[in-house]
């Protein structure tokens, strides 16, 4: 049988809708790299409305953000009003007056797209109206609405199966036939990068970020995480990241309050990592080193490569770790890392450091094989036939480029 888009039924044809297996999965042609853009969340919590939206819209543009590569302008919890009569979603009439497809058509207008939010449970974490029970009702509202992301969380699901709750809604806007990014937010609790490579186009390996170096924020029954703790708890997960599929570190707290050093390194992990590029600053305000670091070219380029392979730990020393990344082309980005509260001296003598990647398939003996290197954030050169030398500033990174010779 045939799937028809539900975009083009009446409510009272979702019941009776049948799809071919076909039909049943993610809108594959999204998020070959990671995706790019922006969440209320962080900078604002629960204080959203349609007006900010507008800025932050504006924001995007005129300060090079689009430019860069940013697309997705995503609405997080708290624009929800209530369902009305026949249990439609509505959003807020206090906070979006003007309703959601006004908004969407504004940010469209801009060359953006808009995202949206909700969560498998009857309430979001913020106690507004859930999604359960009424998915394939709230994919066709997003759907006419001309959403094109949609962000799902985890509050409110007691007795509820992960993988269940999220294929229904995967199955739920496939089947509206309007291809919208589906963005897993289930924590890593039951262990997402194992089973919803089909379902969403990322999922969060941790809880929710908090803008500080190495600390843990605790909230009474959960805690939040610094860049460290979060950049600890990736360790195993890079086999299951690809084109389409991709471990999320949360959104990123660049601007937010840690030191410039700490937002370039935040950055630049993030984008070692493959990790979505989610900013949650307040764009309309941010600082020029703010908007230098987000928009970086050369660290867009290592996060947004086509191969799509995550950086793996390469070396281990303690305060100092180096990450590798292979690249399209033979190449590599190198990032090494000073965990440490002062400046490390560092030295690495390539040719007693040989790579063995077993995701990618790659080695590399640098006896046998010569790069030229690029210091991506500081500018320089050189080649991996000379021992390199640095200086790491602390909770600092460095981060060369390598091309074959």
């Amino acid at each position: 049988m045939t799937c028809h888009p539900i975009v083009r039924l009446g409510l009272a044809s979702i019941l009776a809708l049948l799809c071919t297996p076909a039909a049943a999965q993610k809108f594959e042609q999204l998020a070959h790299t990671p995706q790019m853009g922006w969440n209320s969340w962080n900078s604002f919590g629960c204080n959203v409305d349609e007006k900010m939206i507008r800025q932050m819209a504006d924001a995007m543009v005129a300060s090079g953000m689009k430019a860069a590569g940013y697309e997705y302008l995503n609405i997080d919890d708290c624009w929800h009003g209530t369902r009305d009569a026949d249990g439609n979603i509505q959003a807020d009439p206090k906070t979006f007056p003007s309703g959601m497809k006004a908004l969407v058509d504004y940010v469209h207008a801009r060359g953006l797209k808009l995202g949206i939010y909700s969560d498998a449970g009857n309430t979001t974490c913020a106690g507004r109206p859930g999604s359960r029970g009424h998915e394939y009702q709230d994919a066709l509202t997003y759907a006419r609405w001309g959403i094109d992301y949609v962000k799902y969380d985890w509050c409110d699901t007691k007795g509820i199966d992960p993988a269940s709750a999220y294929t229904t809604m995967r199955d739920a806007i496939r089947a509206t036939g309007r291809p919208m990014l589906f963005s897993i937010c289930e924590w890593g609790d039951n262990k997402p990068w194992e089973w919803a490579a089909d379902l969403g186009h990322s999922w969060r390996t941790t809880g929710d970020i908090f803008p500080c170096w190495r600390c843990e924020h605790s909230h009474g029954s959960w805690s939040s995480l610094g860049v460290l703790p979060i950049l600890d708890k990736q360790a195993g997960l890079r086999k299951y990241a690809g084109p389409g599929r991709w471990n999320d570190m949360d959104m990123m707290e660049v601007g937010n309050g840690m030191s410039e050093e700490e937002d370039r390194s935040h950055f630049s992990l993030w984008a070692m990592l493959a990790s979505p590029l989610i900013a949650g600053n307040d764009l309309r305000s941010m600082s020029d080193a703010t908007r230098r670091i987000l928009t970086h070219p050369g660290m867009i380029a290592i996060n947004q490569d086509r191969l799509g392979i995550q950086a793996m730990k390469w070396l281990d020393e303690g305060d100092v770790e180096v990450y590798i990344k292979p690249l399209d082309r033979g190449g590599y980005a190198v990032l090494f890392l000073n965990r440490d509260d002062v400046p490390r001296d560092y030295t690495l003598d390539w040719a007693f450091n040989g790579m063995k990647d077993d995701i990618s398939g790659r080695a590399i003996d640098f006896n046998k094989q010569r790069f030229a290197w690029r210091d991506v954030w500081n500018g320089g050169s050189g080649s991996t036939g000379t021992v390199y030398t640095a200086t790491l500033p602390a909770h600092g990174v460095v981060v060369l480029r390598l091309s074959p010779q």
